[in-house]
């Protein structure tokens, strides 16, 4: 699966650890997650990823 990073702070979203602390259960793939999920560091939502290079 695919690592996602934010474009405003740079986390990087990695679909094998998920985002316990926001629910996101290890092994859930960018594209699974909810329409509301936004980066747990800045806020934004998930139009502001893109996949990592």
């Amino acid at each position: 699966m695919k690592k996602y990073v934010c474009q405003v702070c740079g986390y990087v979203y990695d679909p094998e650890v998920g985002d316990p602390d926001n629910g996101i259960a290890p092994g859930t793939a960018f594209e699974d997650l909810p329409e509301d999920w936004a980066c747990p560091l800045c806020g934004v939502d998930k139009s502001q990823f893109e996949p990592e290079a």
